[in-house]
Parts: structure tokens; C-alpha cells; sequence
């Protein structure tokens, strides 16, 4: 056996679900992870739409395996390592019980070298009783990947091993290694060699070697080697360069352990005046919050379907990704390593007292179903938050830890001390300034009765164990409040603060307290936020609520199950607002359309001059999360007034219906940044065109459907992706044009796959994910499927309709 053996734990696994308000447990199954047992139930209003009317319950893992290093035990150590398993898991091993784990979200290792048996049993199980513990779509199980680890008693400790760049030039890179070397054995000092190897991926000569004698004075030792890359290339947004740093250690010319990791050389900065910069390059933070749900798949989310949906927003010009609200999963920080975003990785949702999941802010129940993380804050929060720094750390995308979000709410004398909410006053909490002034804020904090935890007292507490394992990124948070964050010690924990939807503050933050840079940590998807943002050098940039739409957040909204605040639907599918921040985020011609009939608008309709126009010209300013319904489909009753709108970020625009001219719009016009035509409707091809200075450089258009004749099939995922496949079954006409104004049942069959769940993006579709039916949305459907894990197998995929004059559609899927 190698030095170092690091294999997937995923297969050959059991699992029951032994509550579900059954009166006798499932029978066993055999299951692969990452796994989420409450994606394979059914939606349901007698659950709760927190969560997304979905159940918990508790659930049972069991796997069989023997030794893995048996024959040279006596020298190895063995460790299971956990990326995430929601939640309140118990680990036995051979009947020991070697943790109770209860975070949903915090990464952990167990060493059970002393466990071990020739044959073993391992046993989890897990509690997810208390299924409304969130306000969004936890899923249930062991839902991301295990490992196992086997390596000789001196190796370098699990998550120990991280290089930082903290001086980066045109010309070289400092290089900060830090090891966490460990060694069990009775008798120290040992003696050890380590010999380093810095290489840039796909390339043989930018390489680097260091080679450094240590004596090893403990069962843990830390060593800190500096040294001097030549040349670097670095880690951007656009050209994503990612290093490997192999650790080997030799002994008496034996090698004990060979260790590597991935790392980034990159240089970032936050500035109280100029905002943001990377690589010594002012840019601005083009973020959006994302969830850790995958749609159809659940919590349990293959790389494949992450890399889909990254994908499509980079496509969109993001550049950025906050975690909400819980540490990601270290999967999806590869990716953001590999394609090029930036990642606010955030620990904590809750923190000394709950929210109420059902309604936000502070808990007004207080019941066992909703009891979440602050129950076990004062336990586990510490160890939670160091385990995920550990774990994540070594992600040159992360550039920001955030410690919590949106905390104040569960502090009541906070938005007290504001006088946002006096029944006095009569303004908008967003789009009004704070009511009272910084001394009266001031006052009202410090004469309030306190609570038995301080907000400020449990910041600066946080800040102070991050920075005890990291000080080369910020640390952030997510503020409601951000006036009584800056006087209750809160903001005094942060390098940077973050606003939560108060644009309107950013001006007031600066003036008030200009020491500290500012970013909106979350913000709503609507240009007003963006233009906000624009004009203010010293804010450094925004994160979208959301990116994709999710699970939950739909307390009493059956059958709406998902938040509909996504630049891209719960199947990946673009929303309307994806085409606004396409054209304010993407350099190059941006040109979309959608229509609507006028009479499901409420905006003024001009026949004569063929215009709509807003009823308020500054209701654009005040616009929230979700964007108005919109059609991408040009099929209405002949004569029939229809609303045709435009996303570009060119000049001009010009629309033509038939090839005859409407008329043109100019961006210079549009405040709200949407191009607008009222047209009386006509069979055929609505046509627009966008110029810059007069020329021609984007055209699109939107023609009439005919009569649904045929399913088309695309498949998106190559085979060097991996065995997931995404299927997009739209139904057209016999020219292949979308037919999205009707609906249509499909049945799908498929062989030498697994067929993993069905969507169609709806926020309101409620038919189950694990089935061969779908009803579609827009005459579109998703399907995921997973191919034989031989790799070598090809599926045969059929869909078809229940109507006679539509002919199903077959697919060879490789």
C-alpha cells in the first residue's frame, strides 16, 4: 500500500427510514451517496413550505467493509472524513459510538485506526425530526462525500496542509506554507525530510522546489516554510490558474506520506474608498446568493449539475457566489476554484437566539419542529466554524469569510434602537433612512434592557476564532441593520460590512463611519440596486438575491414551493431577470426579448405612438424580488394588444414585426433599462435588432409556434463530465419551434441509466421528482440522468406524450 491511499467512501451502502410517521421501519436498500432522502418523498401542504413542503423524519445508514490496511495495521492510521451530513448524526463503529454530530452543514474527520475490526459495521443515524429546523430546503441524509483516508503514523494531518501568497508581484510570489505534521509515536524528536513541489496545472516547467530537514517535537507539530516563486501565474475571474503544492515526507530514506492540494496565487484588497480589487485591478463584485439545493436532485447535488448551473451564470457575467447560509460543500468550491468565481463562505444563519422559520426574523413558536442551530450555538459553534476554515481554506476562490446573516433580527432592542419599526413612524424600512439619528441609536443601545447575549460581545468572538486560523481574507456579515451594527460592537468584528438590502444606507455607512469598506452582501435582483452600486466607488460591489431559485421559504404559498427571486428557475432554466444583468454585466451585444399580453400588464399602453410605458416613471426605483411574468414565445390572438420588451445593453434597438418596421428605442431613454413596444398581434416573426453608433451588431427574434408536432431532445454534459446527463425535453413544432404556450404530459424510458428526477422549473410543481412523468412548463421539462458507472455504457432515452399527433422523440445518450 502507497504512503497515502485517499478513496471514496460513497459505495455499497444501506439505508432505512425509520420515522415517517410509519408505524414500522422501511426495508433496507442499497444506496450510493451523496444521498437526501426527503428529495425521493412527495410534496405535500401537510408539510410545512419553510423547508418546502417536504418531510424530514429519521434515517438510518449502515455499510459493511473490511480493514483496509490490515496487514500493516500496526503502522497506519485510518479516517473517515465527512463533508456534510444533515443533521444530528450519531456515527457507530462495530457498536462504538464515535460522535454526535450535530451541524447539517460543518465538515468533520473521525480517527477510527483504534475501531477497527478484520470486518466492520458502520452505523449512522440521523434526526431530522425536527424537519422546519431552516427557512429554505435543507434535505436529509449523508447528502455530500465521504472519504477514506489511510496513511502511515507520521503524515500530514487532515486539512493540514495551506499555502497563502500574502506578496504577489509581476514577478514573483511569496509562498507561505503552513503544515500540520502528525506523528504517533512515543518518543520524540524525530527527524524528517520534506520535499516540496510548487507546479502550476498542464504545465512542466513552472515548477518549484523546496526541500527542509524538521525535527518533529510532538504528535502534532506545525511548521511554517516561506519561499519565493518566480514568474507566477495568477488566479482571476477570467484566466483561473490553479497551482499544486505535493508534500512529501521522507524518513531514513523511506517516504511516509505524500500530501497535495490545490492553491491560487492571487493578490485582493478592500478599500474604504475605491472598493474592490484583484490582482491590483479595481473591478466590481458581481455576486450572486446561492442556496445549496440542485433543484430536482435536492441537497445531494452531483458535480455535474453544479458545474450546469455555474455555467449558466457566468454566462449571465457573474463573477462571484455567497454561500447562504451555511458552509458549501467542498465540491462546489472546486469548481469555483477551476472556473473562476469568487466565494463568500458563510458559517452561520442563527447564532445565540433562533429565528422563526416559518416567518423570518425573530421566533414567534418556539417549537420542537422549528428548533434549528442556536439551540446548539454555545456548544458547537466554535468547533463548527474551525472545522469548515480548516477544511475550506486552502480555496484560493474564497476571499471573504462571513461570520452570520442577517443576526440582528433575533436581538429584538437592535431594531429597537433604530426606530424603524416605532409605530411613530411612517416611512419604508427599505427605502428610508434610519429614523433615528447615530447618538440617538447610540443612546437607546446603551440604555435598553440587554439580554443575556450581546450581539457585538458574539461578533468580536467569532471574528477572533476565524482570524486565530486565518488572517489572509476578511471577515464579513450580512446586516439588516446595518445603523445599529456600526454602535453595538457588531460592526467593529468586521473588515468589511455587509448590507442587506439598504442600498439606501451606503452613502449614510461612509459618512458616518468611512473607515470600514462596504458591500451588499445581498441585494435584490433589479437594476436600481446595480445603478447603486455603479455610482459609488467606495462600495465594492453586490450579491443578487438569488442566483438560482430554491427550495422553501414558502410558509402557507401551496402549492408555491419555490422562491421566485432566481436569474435562473429551479431547473436552470433563465428567468426574465437573468437577460436585465446579462446587459448590464456582459461587455459584449446583449439582445433578448420577451412579450406579454397587455392586458396581464399594468403598464400604460399607447396604440397610437405603440408604446408602454410604466403607470409610476419612478416605480422601477422601488421594484423588489420578483420580476413580472413574462412570455418568450410570440403565439396570441390575431389583433390582440401584446407588450413586447427588450434586454440589451446596445445603443439602440429596433423592432420589426414581419419584416415591417415598428419603431426604435434608445437606451439613453430608458430608465428602467427595458426597451418597450405595444403591438397588435400577427402571425409570424417579430424581429429585433440592436446597434451601436448606428451599425448593426446583435439580432434576435421570436417566431409563431405551428401546431405541436414533435418532443426535441438536447443532452448537456460531455463524457469527460462524468456519468450525469441533463436532458431538455421541449415540445415544438414540425420546424422545431418552441411551442411554450401550451402544456404537455411527457412518459420517459430510459435504459442503462438511472433516471435521477424530473423538473420543469415551475415554482409551483409539486409533482414528484422521482418519477417518469412530467407535466411540462412552458412546453419544457428537465431530466437528470446518471449512466452506468462503467463509463463505457450508452442509454437509450425515449419521451413521448399522451396526445396522438405529437411523435416521441429517442435520444443515444453516451
Amino acid at each position: 500500500m502507497s504512503s497515502r491511499t485517499q478513496i471514496s467512501f460513497n459505495d455499497d451502502w444501506s439505508f432505512q427510514l425509520t420515522s415517517h410517521n410509519a408505524s414500522e421501519p422501511e426495508a433496507w436498500r442499497s444506496i450510493h451517496l451523496p444521498h437526501d432522502w426527503s428529495i425521493e418523498q412527495s410534496f405535500s401542504e401537510n408539510w410545512n413550505g419553510a423547508t418546502g413542503y417536504l418531510p424530514g423524519g429519521q434515517g438510518h445508514y449502515r455499510k459493511h467493509f473490511a480493514h483496509p490496511a490490515l496487514s500493516n495495521s500496526a503502522n497506519k492510521k485510518v479516517y473517515l472524513l465527512f463533508d456534510g451530513i444533515y443533521n444530528h448524526a450519531k456515527v457507530y463503529l462495530n457498536g462504538h459510538l464515535l460522535t454526535y454530530h450535530v451541524s447539517g452543514y460543518a465538515p468533520f474527520y473521525l480517527d477510527v485506526t483504534d475501531k477497527l475490526e478484520e470486518t466492520n459495521e458502520i452505523d449512522i443515524t440521523i434526526d431530522r425530526s425536527r424537519y422546519i429546523d431552516s427557512r429554505w430546503y435543507t434535505g436529509s441524509g449523508i447528502y455530500r462525500n465521504v472519504d477514506l483516508i489511510i496513511t502511515n503514523k507520521t503524515h500530514i494531518g487532515v486539512w493540514g496542509s495551506v499555502v497563502n501568497t500574502p506578496i504577489v508581484t509581476e514577478n514573483s510570489a511569496q509562498l507561505e506554507h503552513e503544515l500540520e505534521i502528525h506523528s504517533d509515536y512515543e518518543s520524540y524528536p524525530q527527524t524528517i525530510l520534506l520535499d516540496i513541489f510548487y507546479q502550476a496545472e498542464g504545465t512542466l516547467s513552472d515548477s518549484h522546489h523546496l526541500a527542509q530537514t524538521v525535527q518533529l517535537t510532538g504528535k502534532i507539530h506545525k511548521e511554517m516554510l516561506s519561499s519565493e516563486l518566480g514568474n507566477p501565474k495568477l488566479w482571476s475571474i477570467d484566466s483561473p490558474t490553479l497551482y499544486k503544492a505535493k508534500v512529501c515526507i521522507h524518513q531514513d530514506k523511506e517516504k511516509l506520506d505524500e500530501h497535495q492540494i490545490n492553491f491560487g496565487i492571487r493578490t485582493f484588497k478592500f478599500h474604504n474608498q475605491n472598493g474592490f480589487s484583484l490582482n491590483n485591478v479595481n473591478m466590481k463584485i458581481k455576486g450572486v446568493c446561492l442556496h445549496h439545493d440542485g433543484g430536482l436532485v435536492g441537497a445531494a447535488v452531483p458535480k455535474q449539475v453544479w458545474r450546469r448551473r455555474l455555467s449558466k451564470l457566468k454566462e449571465c457575467g457573474v463573477n462571484a457566489i455567497r454561500i447562504a447560509h451555511n458552509p458549501a460543500a467542498n465540491e462546489l468550491l472546486d469548481l469555483c476554484d477551476e472556473m473562476g468565481f469568487l466565494v463568500q463562505d458563510e458559517f452561520f444563519d442563527e447564532w445565540d437566539y433562533p429565528k422563526d422559520k416559518r416567518l423570518n426574523m425573530g421566533d414567534t413558536h418556539g417549537d420542537y419542529l422549528s428548533d434549528g442551530y442556536a439551540s446548539n450555538f454555545q456548544t458547537d459553534a466554535k468547533k463548527d466554524l474551525v472545522t469548515t476554515i480548516k477544511s475550506h481554506r486552502h480555496h484560493p476562490c474564497i476571499f471573504m469569510w462571513s461570520i452570520g446573516n442577517e443576526i440582528e433580527w433575533t436581538y429584538p432592542r437592535n431594531a429597537e434602537a433604530t426606530g424603524f419599526f416605532d409605530a411613530k413612524w411612517d416611512g419604508n424600512y427599505f427605502w428610508s433612512l434610519p429614523p433615528n439619528s447615530p447618538d440617538e441609536i447610540a443612546h437607546n443601545l446603551a440604555t435598553l434592557p440587554k439580554p443575556e447575549y450581546d450581539i457585538g460581545a458574539t461578533a468580536q468572538k467569532l471574528s477572533r476564532w476565524v482570524k486565530e486560523i486565518d488572517t489572509s481574507r476578511p471577515v464579513t456579515a450580512n446586516c439588516i441593520l446595518p445603523s445599529a451594527s456600526y454602535l453595538s460592537g457588531y460592526a467593529d468584528a468586521l473588515d468589511v460590512i455587509g448590507f442587506s438590502y439598504r442600498r439606501v444606507v451606503y452613502d449614510y455607512g461612509h459618512q458616518h463611519y468611512p473607515h470600514l469598506p462596504i458591500i451588499g452582501n445581498e441585494n435584490l435582483p433589479q437594476w436600481h440596486e446595480w445603478k447603486a452600486v455603479l455610482e459609488r466607488p467606495h462600495v465594492a460591489g453586490l450579491f443578487l438575491w438569488t442566483g438560482i431559485n430554491y427550495m422553501g421559504e414558502s410558509h402557507k404559498k401551496w402549492p408555491i414551493r419555490t422562491t421566485d427571486s432566481g436569474l435562473l428557475d429551479a431547473a436552470g432554466f433563465t428567468n426574465t431577470s437573468f437577460y436585465m444583468f446579462q446587459s448590464l454585466w456582459r461587455e459584449e451585444p446583449v439582445l433578448h426579448l420577451v412579450t406579454q399580453k397587455a392586458s396581464s400588464t399594468d403598464l400604460v399602453i399607447d396604440q397610437q405612438q405603440m408604446t408602454a410605458k410604466e403607470q409610476d416613471p419612478d416605480g422601477w426605483q422601488t421594484k423588489l424580488w420578483v420580476w413580472p411574468e413574462r412570455n418568450q414565445h410570440w403565439n396570441y390572438d390575431d389583433g390582440e394588444w401584446i407588450v413586447v420588451e427588450a434586454f440589451s445593453n446596445c445603443d439602440e434597438v429596433a423592432l420589426l414585426l414581419n419584416d415591417k418596421p415598428i419603431a426604435s428605442q434608445y437606451l439613453v431613454e430608458q430608465q428602467d433599462r427595458i426597451f418597450r413596444w405595444a403591438v397588435p398581434y400577427q402571425t409570424g416573426r417579430l424581429v429585433a435588432i440592436g446597434k451601436q453608433s448606428g451599425k448593426e451588431v446583435s439580432q434576435t427574434e421570436l417566431q409563431t409556434a405551428g401546431t405541436p408536432t414533435q418532443i426535441q431532445l438536447t443532452c448537456e454534459g460531455e463524457a469527460t463530465e462524468g456519468n450525469i446527463r441533463h436532458l431538455i425535453l421541449q415540445v415544438t413544432d414540425a420546424l422545431g419551434v418552441p411551442v411554450q404556450q401550451d402544456e404537455f404530459t411527457i412518459e420517459i424510458s430510459l435504459d442503462n441509466a438511472l433516471l435521477l428526477g424530473v423538473d420543469n422549473g415551475s415554482v409551483a410543481n409539486v409533482q414528484p421528482h422521482i418519477s417518469n412523468k412530467i407535466t411540462t412548463h412552458k412546453g419544457r421539462a428537465l431530466a437528470i440522468i446518471q449512466l452506468d458507472s462503467s463509463g463505457n455504457a450508452s442509454c437509450t432515452f425515449t419521451a413521448q406524450t399522451t396526445q396522438e399527433n405529437i411523435t416521441s422523440a429517442k435520444i443515444q445518450v453516451s
